[in-house]
């Protein structure tokens, strides 16, 4: 039902007022339940019980999907038992069609290369220049800008494999900051006179 044709009104939530409500809209246990918002996520295939048949309407229900997006999935391959209605799919094609279909998705980076989440693809860095930021003594984050959109991209890379993307890449190592007792001249909000050290 259109709101347009029928002249209805939402409020500041979305919602429809109530003289518009259908009957089951406003009585019975989801009175109260507020519409959950479709998921936006890759299906997990170890969800699927692969000695079990499901209905297009159990595997919306499993993934939270739109009953279309199962049905899109027909049409890209996913197996069918028969003809008839209602479908019923094997959990086992089901597992099998949504491994498939992650692992032909994945794109896997190069040595030198860092996934750009902007492109949606690995790229090699720009100017072949990196800097490697350290967070533990074994493991750390190597940033760079994407050649193609000029946006950051970064990598967890461990410290020892720097010195074989340093072949191809420059890679710059951030300097520690100073501490203040190292520095010669005397920090601007101390009390102490030039040449007294605590």
């Amino acid at each position: 039902m259109n709101t347009k044709q029928t002249g209805a009104t939402r409020g500041r939530d979305g919602d429809l007022d109530d003289k518009f409500k259908t009957p089951s809209m406003t009585k019975g246990p989801w009175a109260n339940v507020a519409p959950r918002p479709m998921r936006k996520h890759h299906p997990n295939h170890r969800r699927v019980k692969i000695h079990r048949s499901y209905t297009v309407e159990e595997i919306t229900r499993l993934f939270g999907n739109h009953k279309n997006t199962v049905r899109a999935w027909i049409k890209a391959g996913l197996p069918t038992s028969d003809e008839k209605r209602p479908i019923l799919i094997l959990g086992s094609d089901l597992a099998a069609f949504l491994r498939d279909r992650r692992a032909s998705k994945k794109q896997p980076c190069g040595p030198c290369e860092i996934y750009c989440v902007r492109c949606q693809s690995p790229q090699f860095p720009a100017a072949d220049m990196a800097e490697y930021q350290p967070i533990t003594e074994q493991l750390g984050n190597l940033m760079a800008i994407c050649p193609a959109c000029t946006s950051m991209m970064y990598r967890r890379v461990n410290s020892a494999q720097l010195g074989q993307l340093r072949r191809k890449i420059e890679i710059t190592f951030p300097q520690a900051l100073q501490r203040v007792s190292e520095s010669s001249q005397s920090s601007v909000n101390s009390d102490l006179k030039e040449g007294t050290r605590p």
